[in-house]
């Protein structure tokens, strides 16, 4: 069988790495984190994993393999590896889509029930010694609007319909309006159609991946439309949501609340509103950082990397003309 080479894109002291021990005993690897440490291997290389490079390194690499098939990048999120080259080429690309769901969908539940049961006046009043009796509001029966059902959508959708709530979805690839044959969603709208299904919503959860399509997509007129008791949750990309519209609508009381786990620039700037604004629970960027979730992604790659070696179709294979 032939010997692949395999360029990882990473600091060579990540501990994940003494997985790739795992490989065939005849696979080639080369580490590092700048084009240096690839030079001489680049073009016997077959596979790039890209596992916590830039897109800037990954692009470089990539132009210095020539006998390139196939890149796949440890992240679900494929906002920062798409490059012309890639695109155009016929490199296959996958990524790490699934691997992090059940984790992100927890979080999405979390988020539900810190709003509904309103934690932050329960931890509020244990620091101040107060005994303080209110009400908190039900999960079930209330509705949620996912907006991207892929992977991360449909562990949404286990999880929100598991506590008795309303399911319904958007999809690129939909009718305008149908009744779902899902049996986790209640009813599928077209994105076109989101301002109808978000009037509907006491939750929005924003799951989809970031393409030219989706940036901006909840802005002023989404705002506008969602009742003043909704909560927005985003485990998507910032930018699908605009970010200074969603500042207006929660400093306003326009909405009740928002969770975030990821914002249009990271680390978020010192002094960001977001750090004030008591109707927002934040998370920086790490609500799928379970104990084992490095371990688990450098897993699907050995997984994958045995598909590609047998000529077996591989997993999440990206429509890189899509960016999904």
């Amino acid at each position: 069988m032939a010997t692949d080479t395999v360029l990882v894109l990473a600091s060579p002291a990540e501990p994940q790495l003494a997985l790739l021990r795992q490989l065939p005993r005849e696979t080639d690897v080369a580490v590092g984190n700048s084009v240096d440490a690839f030079r001489s291997a680049s073009r016997n290389a077959t596979i790039i994993l890209n596992w916590s490079g830039s897109g800037a390194l990954l692009r470089e690499a990539f132009q210095m393999c020539p006998n390139l098939q196939w890149v796949h990048t440890r992240a679900a999120g494929l906002d920062s590896v798409l490059f012309r080259e890639l695109i155009e080429s016929p490199v296959s690309l996958t990524n790490g889509t699934g691997v992090f769901s059940p984790s992100l969908a927890e979080f999405v539940l979390a988020a539900i029930l810190y709003f509904a049961k309103d934690f932050r006046r329960m931890i509020r009043n244990q620091y101040a010694g107060v005994w303080e009796a209110f009400d908190v509001l039900p999960v079930s029966g209330s509705t949620v609007g996912i907006i991207g059902y892929g992977d991360i959508g449909r562990a949404v959708a286990k999880g929100t319909r598991a506590m008795g709530m309303r399911v319904l979805a958007i999809k690129r690839h939909s009718p305008p309006l149908c009744k779902s044959d899902d049996p986790l969603v209640d009813q599928i709208y077209s994105p076109d159609r989101r301002i109808e299904m978000l009037s509907r919503c006491d939750y929005v959860v924003v799951s989809a991946p970031l393409t030219s399509e989706t940036r901006s997509m909840i802005g002023k007129p989404e705002f506008a439309a969602m009742k003043s008791t909704a909560v927005i949750i985003n485990v998507g990309r910032g930018p699908i949501i605009d970010e200074a519209a969603m500042i207006n609508a929660l400093f306003e009381g326009r909405i009740k609340g928002a969770a975030l786990d990821v914002f249009d620039q990271e680390p978020l700037p010192d002094r960001h509103p977001f750090y004030k604004l008591e109707n927002v629970l934040l998370s920086p960027h790490c609500a799928d950082h379970t104990p084992d979730w490095l371990d688990q992604a450098m897993q699907f790659f050995l997984t994958q990397f045995e598909r590609f070696r047998k000529g077996e179709p591989l997993e999440n294979l990206v429509n890189k003309k899509l960016g999904y």
